[in-house]
């Protein structure tokens, strides 16, 4: 397999890392890719991963353009596609910087973005900053709030875990949302499972979320995330989306290892039942095989919850999602 090439001069060590993996990102990467170009007066502050995973039409050599133009930059070839986690694992096997981030090929920042966040990472002094984001679908956008309310306040990342039943920084788990330390990566926190395609961000939100010291949400400008891309995983309908069943197996093994597995346990339940029943709905629109195998593996995952939290939490969702899921639940408690 062709291993990384690297472009661009040797100069002074970058601020910050950005891991920019990307497929068949042609009609859009140019504009990531621009925007990169406006984060910081000084170009050497950055540092450009760029991973091409397989894609079959110009993003490689797109990336290779800028890659060009940049004092920091390494473009990796994947001949065949890994996927985003083990994609993203690759980047993060290259950074240099005190601070690294991840970018998804299809959007983009405002300007200053990075410069700001790695400000007040290191005024901050703490482990990870995390930010909202700006979706745009159709040329229309709308700010999503990181569902956290405190602002520019370190603290304890477990502490933004709980309540159970409303959104909490753990749902969101958007792994371009911000900007980590270098730490969290010597660390071990940083990595994704590697080989899932979809629904990677699951069991990584957590772990950092259980295992690293401190966060803040901060503001900062704008990450611009675009939906309804035909390419985009969340679109899709084949073998990919099984994966969410092997992601949220993982973060039950990660909450049932913590020290503090039952006040968490909860929110894991609340996660998967709730993740579970919009599957099942997408489902429908798999082939049957498909179908068969995605509610196979939930009932398997759904095997794996206690009977007295499940039954909890299934009385305070709400009606479509409680009938959606009942018919399982009801499998896998004839089967216990």
């Amino acid at each position: 397999m062709p291993g990384p090439s690297t472009t661009g001069s040797s100069v002074r060590t970058p601020l910050v890392t950005v891991i920019l993996p990307a497929k068949d990102a042609g009609a859009y990467i140019g504009t990531t890719l621009e925007t990169l170009t406006r984060q910081f007066d000084d170009p050497a502050a950055l540092q450009l991963v760029a991973i091409d995973d397989g894609s079959r039409d110009d993003t490689g050599a797109i990336m290779r353009t800028y890659a060009e133009r940049m004092p920091h930059a390494t473009v990796i070839f994947n001949p065949r596609a890994r996927g985003l986690a083990s994609a993203r694992n690759q980047g993060l096997a290259e950074v240099q910087g005190e601070a690294f981030c991840f970018l998804d090929g299809d959007d983009w920042m405002q300007p200053r973005r990075l410069e700001v966040l790695a400000r007040r990472l290191r005024e901050l002094d703490c482990d990870v900053v995390r930010t909202d984001h700006v979706t745009v679908r159709d040329g229309v956008r709308g700010l999503v709030r990181a569902p956290h309310p405190w602002r520019e306040q370190v603290q304890s990342p477990r502490d933004a875990i709980l309540p159970e039943d409303e959104p909490t920084m753990v749902d969101y788990p958007f792994a371009w949302a911000g900007m980590l330390h270098r730490r969290v990566l010597d660390e071990g926190l940083a990595g994704f499972t590697p080989g899932l395609f979809t629904a990677e961000d699951r069991p990584w939100i957590w772990r950092l979320h259980l295992q690293a010291r401190s966060f803040a949400v901060v503001d900062a400008p704008a990450l611009l995330y675009r939906r309804g891309v035909s390419t985009s995983l969340t679109q899709v309908r084949d073998r990919r989306q099984l994966d969410f069943v092997t992601a949220m197996d993982e973060v039950l093994d990660i909450v049932g290892a913590d020290s503090e597995a039952e006040r968490f346990l909860p929110k894991a339940v609340w996660t998967v039942l709730a993740l579970s029943s919009r599957h099942l709905v997408r489902a429908r629109r798999m082939t049957p095989g498909l179908r068969a195998e995605m509610r196979s593996g939930i009932r398997g995952l759904l095997g794996r919850l206690p009977a007295l939290e499940s039954d909890a939490v299934l009385g305070r969702l709400d009606g479509p999602r409680r009938r959606v899921l009942a018919s399982l639940l009801r499998s896998v408690e004839s089967a216990a």
